[in-house]
């Protein structure tokens, strides 16, 4: 092998991957806290807008940095805050979809035999429904509600999590330091908040950070389809939902900026997950690609 400067071509690649890795890990999460401050900063210092009609649909850089929409908002101000309030749902519907799903397999997993395979036949029954079908169907009950919105993303998303931490329970199940316990005489109860709970902590962080981009995505999908929050909250959605009017008159620019903020986001939370996968795997099973 060929030394340069004390160091081999080996551990000089080990290294350049080594750094790699961990640019690879953090910078998604640094994407995410830079939209979070964003989404929470520009309202605060442009401060409160009204509509003025005379600027209505400027291009970008002629009076406003990212261009104004139909009611003559700056269309960077109120894309900021239809991503505050299209991140604030989907933290909670993710917050909530983990902690159902959580306590659904915790429960199977505890109580075991057939209450478990009855809980898990419900767990395939929800998971068999289409997700954006139920979700109308609920949010449209409740028109405009975030917290039918809520509903809607975190009652069809747990199954998934229900699975995983189920999985990862029965495994901690057959493992020594539970048996002992048993054997001990533990109840039921005591193994599954000493032992069964903090055997699944490192999923419920990874479960909550994948269904973050689902969660947008979906209420996006609602606000846009006119079932979501109403048509004068702004959130990405009804962003673009009001755009499809504007896009004829040539305003392009309606579009494509809450379209970027939607696909950057979504990017983003999919990427902070799968760092966050990676960085709980063990030492011996990472693969670097």
């Amino acid at each position: 092998m060929t030394a340069i400067g004390g160091a081999t071509t080996t551990q000089l690649t080990d290294r350049r991957l080594t750094v790699g890795h961990r640019v690879a890990l953090v910078a998604p999460w640094v994407v995410l806290a830079v939209l979070v401050v964003t989404a929470v900063g520009w309202p605060v210092v442009a401060g409160d807008q009204t509509a003025d009609f005379a600027r209505s649909l400027l291009s970008p850089g002629s009076g406003a940095v990212l261009g104004t929409d139909h009611s003559g908002y700056d269309l960077g101000v109120r894309t900021a805050e239809g991503l505050r309030i299209s991140l604030l749902i989907a933290a909670a519907c993710a917050v909530l979809a983990t902690a159902i799903g959580v306590i659904v397999g915790l429960t199977a997993v505890t109580v075991g035999g057939w209450f478990d395979a009855v809980i898990m036949r419900v767990v395939d029954g929800v998971n068999a429904l289409p997700h954006l079908v139920v979700g109308v169907v609920i949010a449209a009950m409740w028109r405009g509600e975030p917290v039918a919105i809520i509903a809607s993303i975190a009652l069809t998303h747990w199954p998934a999590v229900a699975r995983v931490v189920r999985a990862e329970l029965l495994e901690a199940m057959s493992s020594g330091w539970v048996e002992s316990a048993r054997l001990a005489g533990a109840s039921r109860t005591f193994i599954a908040v000493r032992h069964l709970a903090p055997a699944v902590s490192g999923q419920v962080l990874v479960a909550m950070t994948v269904l973050l981009p689902h969660a947008v995505w979906h209420e996006t999908t609602l606000s846009f389809l006119g079932v979501g929050l109403s048509p004068d909250a702004a959130s990405l959605g009804t962003l673009l939902g009001q755009a499809r009017g504007d896009i004829l008159t040539g305003a392009w620019w309606t579009l494509v900026v809450p379209g970027v903020a939607l696909m950057v986001t979504a990017l983003a939370c999919a990427a902070a997950a799968s760092s966050l996968r990676r960085a709980t795997l063990p030492p011996a099973g990472e693969v670097w690609r």
